[in-house]
């Protein structure tokens, strides 16, 4: 069978793959469907696939187990409370469907390579299963007991065979390699491939570039090569001759090698061998398909992957693809990883056979990966988490393979090229790559210890027990490595080699700890491992003693000690055995197996005397002692120190130093301190030094000793040490931090150490120990430490670093003092010690105890400066305070005769000394301490006196306390005094103000009132209020220099930003192209012309300094064109930061006091027939080429008719006002309409008019979403902008287009001028008509010798006029359009209902339309709605255009009526339609007859509706892991790869976009870039905001080449946002911080946000925006 499928393959294969005219992948695809698999499923089922697969799903349940293989970037999910271990996950689609979804879970991208353990028993304490996977109780077993018929089981056994020994085989295949003679073709080609395949040492454009050179091809066909090679891991380059490939072959060496050292790899393969590969690794895919039918198949692939070969000595067919693994090419590699994954790793028995066979090999496989420049994710080794990380799979390996030492001989073996003469490491000059793979080897030894046996075998103990030696050999390299030695006389020449040294600590710091939980388990085991961790610790003979032991005397103490000083003699920081030893000394004390350790032998001065040592050196480099040995030292120390390192590290020294202290005599441990430290003679009495610097020295070392004495004494929350728990500890490490300041829940857990698990124990004490105060819309929340915790703070907490003890120290007396308690920092009252260390107390009553204090006291009190410092008296005082409370507490507990700690009957000199330093001047910030100290003398004396506190103490103390009552009476007299003295005058400033108002009662009764007396003021029209004078005075941000804001001065600038704008957009997506942009805006709002101000002011002259400038100090500087573009005119205001591309003139508004006698008498001749009648005929004669032939007839207006209504002369401006008049109106046209600047383009004003129309819009807008009232709520920025805009506009000269312009504009409302090309009523925005007229029409008022414009009342009547006409085509627009009337409760027949029902009856006869009867209410209640937007803008507008102060209404939420009043409205709107019934009613029939309209009618074509939809931000889940699931499903439309995406959602619209990708390329004016960047373009006119959904946060897009990130509006129970899920908490949505988003998109202030980021952030290398 085998010698027939071969031949049937050998004549198939090279027919379908690799032919010399290439085949699409689909042909390809279907003819290998139906020539080579579907007879091999015919064989394999012996009928027809379709068919015996129905069979067999009958047969079969579905796997318990999910078994989905992750990709690179995946989100998955893991269990806190439930995960055996951190590497236990689950798919998004089974954390869904789980029990876990409730509980404390974490999120993170996948690496690649994974799997979910859904329904793997032994990876969770409860919830194994999702509710997909659940087998329930009936059929839990019916898939391990489900099996094939014996002769299909058969048959598959011996197809599998074959296959897979023809998949190993071309998998493996060597350059070479011959085929076998029976897949040796019988006509051998001349038809070769030069395969090239991919590294990691060339970059794809030295890739690019080798190819060009080398295959003649051109840089699109390279590029591609490239990127298939990267993603393939190989890919054929060239097809031809053997000789060809050979001259290409020798080509891309030579030039890859002139790149980078070393060639690329490239291999010569014959089109049949290219073939049969192609078709191995479609096979690997084929396999995956049928395994995942039944079990059994499973099963049947398993036993003959993992069955020996009996022909040679070559390992099993699995056991040969690992070992070529690193050969193979990343394409080969993923279908041998997933086809791993898919069968061994899916079935226990399997499994464990596999686990043997790869701990067999993991030696080998680990050197190959060493030597292979892949990464982890896509090397046969990442597997070792799927099977270390098994408990029963991890203990068999143990028993069978001892699989420890396997791993520890393994890193032993790549690491002895580092070892030295002393046989310890000695890393100088390594291969960091190199190093980190090795690294990367102890995360197995952690998997494999992560989960500590519950029952001991006595074979598991002998392996564990050998593994144990084999890693203290390991720890024996370590130990003492690295020594260093101090520097005297010159500095270092090179800095020594450290990182690699604390690499390895911190690779090893859980490891050790897993050690020391392990051996705990068994107290056995534990004895076993002291003893031989003791042993080892003895063999090592590094940092000798040079000399004999001597003798060293003080009060009456010998301590015979060979003699070491740590600043003369070589000293390592690296001591893994003693600190091992430490540990397990505790835990042996803890479990009470202590009690066994009775050997004499124990030298417990010789076990401290190397962690003595280590705590001497970092005392001595903080006492800068080794300056000259530079930075890598002070970098170690710091790291020693530190909480990734500390808990094996500094904190392991000190348990040491306890364990000596507690076994040696006090007085001798004492001694040998003083000795290490060389402060023995200093004390001794017998030296002493008037160099200033070696006094220093000495006083610092003093400090050190000192506080060493405290920690050795006051730390003893270890379990073991004293009875505390883990909770206990980590609470005290957080109230400690929280000493320092509030801080954020990610903060708290950066100062904890993490446990193997990634976990500090936070959650589950936080709250005892603090409360949480809640961010705001930006910040994080904080935690405070609750103030009954704070007796625990001690300011010398050993975990402080420098910083830190000096901040928590002024913030505890900085809180003590505001609560009106003294500054003592009191030591707080430690736990008792457990038995073993019970007498480490004795240290502080010692004999050299009280000699060491009286002398630091004695110093003091000298007053002799340089021989003593505060912080020495300060922990001098500490010590003696922590002495009288264990001599107090152990009183209280105990009689007077039994207690023998005699602390205070040893000093007595000392209280004196005390007594007599309280007046030390330099000492005052002590002051409160020592009468503390002295008071606990007190109370401890009569505690053995039996007694009150007597006489004697209220004696001592009484002056102070009479001086320190008096302090306090005085400075609350003071306080009082200042009260009453500021009482007195508000109370003054009050009566002077009523004064003033009484005084002057006439000028507040009979200030006037706007307008005509009894009537409301009026924006517009003859009852339109008066303009007030308004004196403006600036100072320019420049110069500082004060100027009024005056027509004819010179101009004053306010900084502006112009940018095009999808706010207001009703049909997203859809963008106009500029060069056909419309004349009237449509009502869709596509895309407007936005302004928008920072508010700063400055003179023209100044701006136009400060412009060039930039100009000149920023080309040169690094990425400045990232911030603003030079070309286009962009800046950042001097003042804030903001973006801006243009400046706005302040132009003040025109004193005006309206004359209403005119009014009135002009009114009465120009109602609005005769008003359109003047119009016409003036834009008739403009129009016209002669003037004069304008009558139409008698009683017609003739062409100067509106002349006579009232002109005056225009405004005149300065020279300076003129010319930025100009600069800003270009601005707003270039930028609007996307083109090149032109002052004379026809297109200027209008573009000026729409950005006018356009703001307001925006502007009302925010304040309806805001639900502000219209006038008063907006920032002073805001308001001054709008304003200037329309005075600007109002003011800039009219061009000759204006009139053309205008008759456009009318020939909306009027039918009579209209075009072919004019829209109909229903295509228009009417907001920005009206804008357009009302500035437009001035310029009808120009002669050809003479410039004039309309008079005060002429204007006012055109306003009038033009907003009737505009608003009563709105109100038909509304109605026309209007479908949905709303139901309204009162059916009252008011005024209002009948013109409003009369109103919807003549419409429905002229567009001959038949709805129901509406109510005449209804009718009313929906077009008021519809056009209350438009009157608000309106409002708006003429507030601005007019400077007529509004009514105090519209300062509130107020309605319709405020807003007609200020708008000369009636309040019944519909009363416009009978009040010009004449003149309407003719338009009204010719505006529903237009055919645009009928069509729009008739639904064949879209419209907008009234009043429009307000955009907002999409809505978002309130929980982060529904757009996480989102994302795992999101399918790239341009691609079917499943190569690692980016989904990416659009904030506006709610596109998902596949960014960062190339699949997903196009193009935007002829150059490449992103879909994100592609899409804003489309959707927000090159503004975007999108939410990268697996990085979990904000991008902002402002151009192709701009943008900036922001943080995701999702927060995690603590209040922080989580950029790229890091900490992988819960994230849900913060309402308030997503509102803050939209009103950054609303108030156009995406630009400005960018801008400053970028300003902020200094970019070293670009970020290719374009490209996301």
């Amino acid at each position: 069978m085998r010698a027939e499928l071969l031949r049937y393959l050998k004549e198939q294969v090279p027919r379908i793959f690799c032919l010399k005219k290439e085949s699409s992948p689909q042909e390809e695809e279907e003819i290998m469907q139906s020539r080579l698999l579907y007879p091999l499923e015919c064989f394999l089922f012996g009928e027809d696939p379709q068919e015996g697969l129905e069979k067999l799903k009958q047969g079969s349940t579905s796997s318990q187990l999910c078994g989905r293989v992750f990709k690179e970037g995946e989100t998955v999910y893991s269990c806190r409370d439930c995960a055996i271990d951190p590497t236990c996950v689950l798919c998004m689609d089974c954390f869904q469907d789980s029990v876990h979804k409730s509980h404390r879970y974490k999120m993170h991208a996948s690496s690649g390579g994974g799997f979910c353990d859904c329904g793997d028993v032994e990876a969770w304490k409860i919830g194994p299963y999702c509710s997909k996977h659940d087998p329930g109780a009936a059929t839990a077993m019916e898939l391990i007991t489900c099996t094939l018929e014996p002769e299909l089981y058969e048959r598959a056994e011996k197809l599998f065979r074959i296959l897979l020994r023809y998949v190993t085989d071309f998998l493996v295949w060597e350059e070479n390699f011959e085929l076998s003679p029976e897949l040796q073709p019988q006509t051998k080609d001349n038809a070769y491939y030069c395969v090239l395949y991919n590294d990691e040492h060339h970059s794809y454009d030295h890739v690019i570039y080798t190819l060009q050179r080398s295959v003649n091809c051109d840089q699109a066909e390279a590029q591609t090569h490239t990127a298939l090679i990267d993603k393939e891991g190989r890919r054929a380059v060239k097809r031809a001759t053997l000789r060809s490939c050979q001259q290409a072959k020798d080509l891309i060496m030579s030039n890859s090698e002139h790149i980078s050292l070393q060639p690329l790899r490239v291999e010569i393969l014959h089109s049949s061998v290219m073939a049969h590969q192609t078709f191995a690794l479609r096979l690997g895919s084929w396999f995956q398909k049928i395994i995942g039918y039944s079990a059994g198949f499973r099963q049947a692939f398993c036993q003959v992957a993992l069955e020996p070969n009996p022909d040679s000595d070559r390992p099993c067919l699995i056991s040969r693809l690992m070992l070529h693994d690193a050969r193979m090419y990343k394409g080969a590699r993923k279908i041998v990883h997933e086809l791993i994954f898919c069968s061994m790793l899916m079935e226990t028995e399997f499994k464990r056979l596999f686990a043997i066979e790869f701990t067999k090999h993991y030696k080998q496989l680990q050197k190959d990966f060493i030597n292979d420049d892949h990464e982890k994710s896509i090397s046969i080794t990442a597997l070792s988490v799927q099977i270390f990380t098994v408990p029963t799979l991890a203990r068999h390996l143990i028993e069978e393979g001892n699989v420890i030492k396997v791993i520890v001989d393994t890193v032993m073996e790549l690491l002895r090229e580092h070892l030295d003469d002393s046989n310890r490491f000695f890393f100088l000059g390594y291969n960091s790559d190199k190093f980190s793979r090795i690294q990367v080897i102890f995360h197995d030894l952690r998997y494999i210890l992560i989960s500590k046996p519950s029952l001991w075998t006595d074979e598991l103990r002998k392996q564990f027990l050998e593994g144990f030696k084999v890693f203290l050999s390991l720890l024996k390299c370590m130990q003492g490595m690295e020594e260093v030695k101090r520097q005297f006389g010159q500095h270092i020449a090179v800095e020594p080699e450290w990182e690699a040294g604390f690499s390895l600590q911190i690779q090893l710091r859980h490891i050790l700890a897993m050690f020391q939980d392990w051996c705990s388990s068994d107290d056995d085991i534990l004895l076993l491992a002291f003893r031989e961790c003791h042993k080892v610790l003895m063999q090592c003979n590094n940092q000798p003693f040079l000399r004999e032991a001597v003798d060293y005397y003080m009060c009456k103490h010998i301590l015979h000690v060979r003699p070491y000083k740590v600043s003369q003699d070589p000293v390592s920081i690296h001591l893994p055995i003693s600190r091992l030893l430490a540990g397990l000394y505790v835990l042996l004390c803890r479990t009470g197996a202590g009690d066994r350790l009775h050997d004499p032998n124990y030298d417990y001065i010789q076990m401290a005397e190397l962690p003595l040592r280590c705590v001497v050196l970092a005392a001595q480099v903080s006492a800068e002692m080794w300056r000259r040995n530079g930075l890598s030292l002070v970098s170690q120390v710091y790291y020693y120190q530190d909480v990734k390192c500390r808990d094996e590290m500094y904190d392991k020294d000190i348990l040491m130093l306890q364990i000596a202290a507690s076994k040696m005599d006090a007085n001798h441990f004492l001694m040998l301190i003083l000795l290490r430290f060389e402060l023995f003679d200093y004390f001794n009495g017998s030296c002493s030094s008037k160099d200033q610097d070696e006094l220093i020295q000495w006083n610092r070392l003093t400090e050190e000793m000192l506080y060493l004495l405290i920690v050795i004494v006051g730390e003893r929350y270890v379990p073991g040490i004293s009875h505390v728990t883990k909770e206990d500890v980590t609470m005290r490490e957080v109230i400690h931090l929280l000493c320092i300041e509030p801080m954020a829940h990610s903060s708290l857990v950066k100062g904890l150490p993490e446990n193997e698990s990634h976990e500090t124990g936070l959650e589950t004490v936080i709250t005892k120990v603090a409360t949480f105060k809640k961010p705001g819309v930006s910040g994080h929340g904080l935690y405070e430490v609750k103030k009954e915790r704070l007796e625990e703070f001690n300011p010398f907490f050993y975990h402080y670093s420098r910083s830190q003890h000096s901040k928590a120290e002024e913030s505890q007396k900085k809180r003590r003092t505001q609560e009106g308690n003294d500054k003592a920092l009191r030591p707080p009252l430690p736990p008792a010690f457990c038995t073993h260390f019970a007498s480490i107390v004795r240290l502080l009553c010692c004999d050299i105890i009280i000699h060491i204090l009286r002398r630091v006291l004695q110093r003091a009190a000298e007053e002799r400066t340089t021989h003593w410092t505060e912080a020495m008296i300060q922990r001098a005082l500490h010590l003696i305070g922590q002495a009288l409370l264990e001599e107090k507490t152990q009183l209280e507990d105990s009689t007077v005769e039994e207690v023998t700690f005699d602390f205070s009957l040893k000093s007595l000199k000392m209280f004196l000394l005390l007594s007599k330093i309280k007046a030390v001047p330099s000492l005052e910030a002590q002051k409160d301490m020592i009468k503390w100290v002295l008071q606990m003398f007190e109370i401890v004396k009569c505690l053995r006196e039996k007694s009150c506190p007597t006489a004697s103490m209220s004696v001592e103390t009484k002056p102070e306390e009479s001086a320190q009552d008096k302090e306090k009476a005085e400075r609350k007299r003071k306080a009082e005094a200042a009260k009453l003295h500021r009482q007195k005058i508000m109370a003054q400033m009050s009566a002077m103000q009523k004064n003033f108002i009484e005084s002057n009662k006439m000028l507040y009764d009979n200030m006037p009132e706007s307008g005509t007396q009894g009537e409301p003021v009026a924006s517009i029209g003859p009852h339109r209020g008066s303009t007030p004078a308004e004196r403006e005075v600036l100072t320019c941000i420049l110069c500082q220099e004060e100027q009024e804001v005056v027509a004819q001065a010179p101009a004053m600038v306010l900084t502006a930003c112009v940018q095009r704008s999808t706010v207001l957009t009703q049909c997203r997506g859809k963008i106009p192209n500029t060069e056909t942009y419309p004349l009237l805006m449509p009502p869709e709002l596509a895309v407007g012309t936005h302004t928008g101000s920072c508010g700063h002011v400055m003179h023209a002259t100044c701006w136009q300094k400060y412009f060039e400038a930039v100009q000149n100090t920023t080309r040169n500087r690094l990425h400045a064109e990232l911030i603003f573009d030079l070309e286009n005119g962009e800046y950042l205001c001097p003042l804030c930061k903001s973006l801006c591309n243009t400046v706005v003139p302040l132009i003040p508004l025109e004193q005006l006091t309206f004359n209403y006698e005119n009014a009135e008498l002009i009114g009465q001749h120009l109602t609005m027939p005769r008003w359109i009648q003047v119009l016409s005929a003036r834009i008739k004669g403009l129009n016209s080429s002669d003037a004069d032939t304008g009558l139409c007839g008698e009683g017609q207006p003739d062409f100067r008719s509106i002349l006579s209504y009232g002109v005056q002369e225009p405004r005149k401006f300065s020279e300076s006002i003129s010319e930025m008049l100009v600069v800003c109106a270009t601005t707003v046209h270039r930028v609007g309409l996307q083109t090149v600047p032109n002052e004379l383009c026809p297109r200027v004003p209008l573009m000026a008019w729409n950005t006018c129309a356009f703001t307001i819009q925006a502007i009302e807008n925010i304040l309806q979403e805001e639900d502000k009232p219209l006038f008063g709520s907006l920032q002073n920025r805001q308001v001054r902008c709008y304003r200037l805009i329309h005075q600007v506009v109002s003011c800039h000269l009219q061009c000759p287009f204006s009139c053309k312009l205008l008759s456009s504009l009318f020939s909306v409302l009027l039918p009579i001028m209209s075009r072919k090309t004019t829209p109909s009523l229903l295509e228009v925005d009417f907001f920005h008509l009206l804008v357009g007229l009302v500035l437009s029409i001035p310029s009808l008022y120009q002669e050809e010798a003479v410039d004039l414009q309309p008079s005060a009342v002429s204007s006012a009547y055109n306003h009038l006029h033009i907003l009737h006409l505009v608003t009563m085509a709105h109100m038909l627009q509304v109605l026309l359009i209007s479908t949905d009337f709303p139901a309204v409760v009162s059916r009252e027949d008011t005024q209002e209902a009948r013109a409003a029902a009369e109103l919807h009856t003549t419409v429905l006869q002229h567009t001959g339309r038949l709805i129901p009867d509406v109510p005449g209410s209804s009718v009313a209640e929906r077009v008021k709605r519809g056009i209350e937007p438009f009157l608000r803008c309106a409002a708006l507008f003429f507030s601005c255009l007019t400077g007529v102060h509004p009514p105090e209404e519209l300062f509130n939420t107020a309605g319709m009526e405020a807003l007609c009043s200020y708008l000369a409205l009636p309040s019944n709107v519909f009363h416009l339609f009978q009040e010009h019934r004449d003149t309407v009613h003719p338009l009204l029939q010719r505006w529903c007859e237009n055919a645009a309209v009928t069509k729009i009618l008739k639904g064949k074509v879209q419209t907008v509706r009234y009043p429009r939809r307000r955009n907002r931000l999409i809505d978002l889940p309130e929980d982060y892991s529904v757009l996480l699931n989102q994302a795992s499903h999101f399918q790239c439309p341009k691609s079917t790869d499943d190569e690692r995406k980016h989904p990416t959602l659009c904030l506006f619209c709610g596109a998902m976009l596949c960014s960062q990708s190339s699949c997903c390329l196009s193009q935007v004016d002829g150059e490449d870039v992103g879909a994100c960047t592609a899409h804003a373009a489309t959707c927000g006119a090159g503004v975007g905001m999108f939410l990268r959904i697996r990085e979990c946060e904000i991008v902002l897009r402002a151009s192709k080449t701009r943008g900036s990130t922001y943080p995701a509006p999702y927060l995690d129970d603590y209040g922080e946002t989580d950029p790229h899920l890091v900490r992988g908490n819960p994230l849900h949505l913060c309402p308030e911080r997503y509102r803050k988003l939209n009103q950054l998109w609303q108030q156009h202030c995406i630009l400005e946000e960018i801008a400053r980021s970028l300003e902020v952030v200094n970019v070293m290398f670009a970020f290719e925006w374009q490209m996301l």
